[in-house]
């Protein structure tokens, strides 16, 4: 262990001399600031909502349709940039680093290659977990401050964000073992494209009631659980919200809102654990 925590401390020393950490902290203090200044518009006019001007107040729940809404891009907005922050640590972790000649001297006994992978992957699980859960719930705090309005469940999608891109990270460990840092990072956000378009999808199925369509949107959304989680952790916005206000709530703008049942969690952690054998299994055969 003490050797997979070196491994760890030297990976953040190195984000922070390649300053990956002040363009991440940069992006999200723009973003947190424009997400306030759109909560504060959008819930300004809250009672001449198209609710009301269409005479469906009684019937839904403008606040709680604006406030899911806009918080639900908050989880969005969150998850691309943990995947940003997850790629930028993990994009060049073994050809990357091979290929300027700094891998080689730390493949060494004591410290061995899977060491260095179980090093690399706990810096950026770590890091991008924590980052995911805080910028959530700052973007939490905003709408119940701004709105007055607060989710149904608070933990659930927090976690369900922070899982998601721990996934992202185990996904871009095992690509450095493979390709060059450039092309790794052009292919796991094609990965990560693909998991919202399988969001997409799902949302295509449910308003043309199509089974079929649906199918294939939640197994390519298991397939890439980072999704998986994410649809989840929406979900867990208005998890007690029913009527036209759940309905039009679940399918939502971002990638549809869909539980997964209880197995998801499981899932997701075997998921990562067969990545991370992949991701050994290959740096085993790989020459340095």
């Amino acid at each position: 262990m003490s050797e997979v925590a070196l491994v760890a401390a030297y990976a953040l020393r190195e984000s922070l001399r390649r300053r990956v950490f002040l363009v991440v902290l940069i992006l999200t203090t723009l973003f947190l600031v424009l997400y306030t200044v759109g909560a504060i518009f959008a819930f300004d006019d809250l009672e001449s909502g198209p609710a009301a001007q269409f005479g469906v107040g009684d019937l839904v729940d403008e606040r709680q349709l604006r406030g899911s809404t806009i918080l639900g891009l908050a989880m969005f907005s969150t998850l691309f940039l943990g995947a940003v922050l997850a790629v930028f640590l993990t994009m060049g972790a073994v050809r990357g680093d091979a290929d300027q000649g700094l891998l080689q001297p730390m493949v060494v006994r004591p410290l061995g290659r899977t060491q260095l992978l179980a090093g690399r992957f706990a810096a950026a699980a770590a890091v991008c977990a924590a980052y995911a859960a805080a910028v959530y719930l700052l973007a939490m705090l905003i709408t119940g401050v701004v709105g007055d309005w607060w989710p149904d469940r608070v933990l659930g999608p927090a976690l369900g964000l922070a899982a998601g891109v721990v996934v992202i990270a185990a996904l871009s460990l095992l690509g450095s073992v493979f390709l060059s840092a450039t092309a790794n990072g052009i292919a796991v956000f094609m990965v990560f494209g693909a998991g919202l378009a399988a969001g997409l999808l799902g949302q295509i199925g449910e308003a043309l009631d199509s089974a079929s369509l649906s199918r294939v949107a939640e197994v390519v959304s298991l397939a890439l659980p980072f999704e998986a989680l994410y649809q989840a952790g929406l979900a867990g916005l208005t998890a007690d919200a029913g009527g036209i206000t759940g309905a039009v709530v679940e399918l939502g703008p971002f990638g549809g809102a869909q539980e997964f049942g209880p197995m998801l969690w499981p899932w997701a952690v075997v998921y990562v654990l067969l990545v991370g054998l992949a991701a050994r299994a290959g740096f085993a055969r790989r020459d340095l």
